[in-house]
């Protein structure tokens, strides 16, 4: 990206339930992972991902830097009770 993305940490501590990831690999192909805290990462699929990204409390946002022209980042959701 031209000038780079700027991110700035969040000084806030967060609580989350799942972590999910959007992320390149070497190839540029997107894979999609959900991580429950304090558990194993499962690759999930794009719809699943994009259904968790446009249905669930986001807490909080986080890009991921890459060398490729790809946009890779992190959400992480709060599940309700």
């Amino acid at each position: 990206m031209p000038g780079g993305l700027k991110y700035i940490p969040s000084p806030i501590a967060f609580d989350y339930d799942v972590a999910y990831s959007a992320l390149a690999n070497s190839s540029g192909r997107m894979q999609y992972y959900m991580e429950v805290k304090g558990g194993n990462r499962t690759r999930i699929g794009r719809h699943e991902f994009i259904r968790a990204y446009n249905n669930n409390p986001i807490v909080a946002l986080q890009p991921v830097p890459a060398r490729a022209q790809v946009f890779q980042l992190h959400f992480f959701v709060k599940l309700p009770a």
